[in-house]
């Protein structure tokens, strides 16, 4: 079966029929609980009773959400998908919900939030669903919003199934441009099914603070480094993707009219009985300003 990020953009994909079959399948919800409890784990909160503001981005109808209520956290949920969310009202979440685009930024107040997860969604934003849509400008927006809003020395920890290689390395360098250090954690790297990559971010320079956690094994130990060095190899496909859209012209003259398009003129002026010189190697050339 196709990935959903390949069939429709989330807000369609995710329609009501979708959010409700996603939210009342139990092994959805025993698997979207594990995750969040272990990037729960990742954000290293300190253990002293206090409760965090949390973001949730992409938290669809609240599955993972629950979990940072049940920790004792505040949260502020963001999701494209309004279907999804109808049914996070419905279920009575207790987070804050937005309807939002991530790939537009969060929008909030700088070092205001204490930390930040995501469970498998910010590969979404390595497809262009619309003709505006620019994968890296996306990434960006995304990174550069979560670097601002987030207290200095807070964790990002984002959950998500890269497609290929060429993805990984994109969202990580944007992440690493933002100013983010960290990387990715993997656990159970030889494992087909239960293999989860997190990617796991400190908002500041490198520091003590700043280290990166170790993997969990299949024994439930932690993985070592060349274990987790496994990760993404076998495919070094192109990560960026327009689906059925044909890309655009990158040479186009000054009044953005390419030559594909002065012979598609010259065609419909021909079909019109008009009479139009023969397309030769010169068409639509520029010419030098002076002769």
């Amino acid at each position: 079966m196709p990935r959903p990020e390949v069939q429709a953009p989330p807000e369609i994909f995710y329609n009501e029929t979708e959010a409700r079959k996603y939210t009342t399948s139990s092994r959805i919800i025993e698997i979207q609980a594990k995750i969040s409890e272990r990037a729960l784990e990742l954000l290293a909160l300190p253990n002293d009773g206090v409760p965090r503001l949390l973001l949730d981005i992409g938290c669809g109808s609240g599955l993972s959400g629950e979990t940072l209520s049940e920790n004792g956290h505040h949260w502020i949920g963001y999701d494209i998908s309004e279907s999804m969310l109808n049914v996070a009202l419905e279920r009575e979440a207790e987070g804050d919900l937005l309807l939002a685009d991530m790939g537009q930024g969060l929008g909030l107040r700088p070092g205001v939030v204490d930390g930040a997860i995501s469970i498998s969604a910010v590969q979404w934003l390595c497809y262009a669903d619309k003709s505006s849509h620019e994968p890296r400008m996306r990434l960006k927006a995304f990174f550069g919003s979560l670097y601002r809003c987030l207290a200095r020395g807070a964790r990002a920890v984002l959950q998500l199934y890269a497609e290929n290689m060429d993805q990984s390395e994109m969202i990580m360098m944007y992440a690493m441009r933002a100013g983010f250090a960290g990387g990715i954690v993997v656990d159970w790297p030889h494992s087909s099914k239960a293999r989860k990559a997190y990617l796991v971010l400190t908002c500041g320079p490198p520091s003590v603070q700043s280290y990166l956690p170790k993997g969990k094994g299949e024994d439930g130990a932690m993985c070592s480094e060349d274990e987790e060095s496994d990760d993404d190899g076998g495919n070094l496909t192109v990560g960026m993707y327009d689906r059925t859209r044909p890309r655009k012209k990158a040479k186009i003259n000054k009044n953005g009219k390419g030559k594909e398009w002065v012979f598609k003129k010259k065609e419909q002026m021909r079909k019109k009985g008009y009479s139009v010189p023969p397309d030769t190697k010169y068409t639509a050339r520029k010419r030098k300003a002076h002769f």
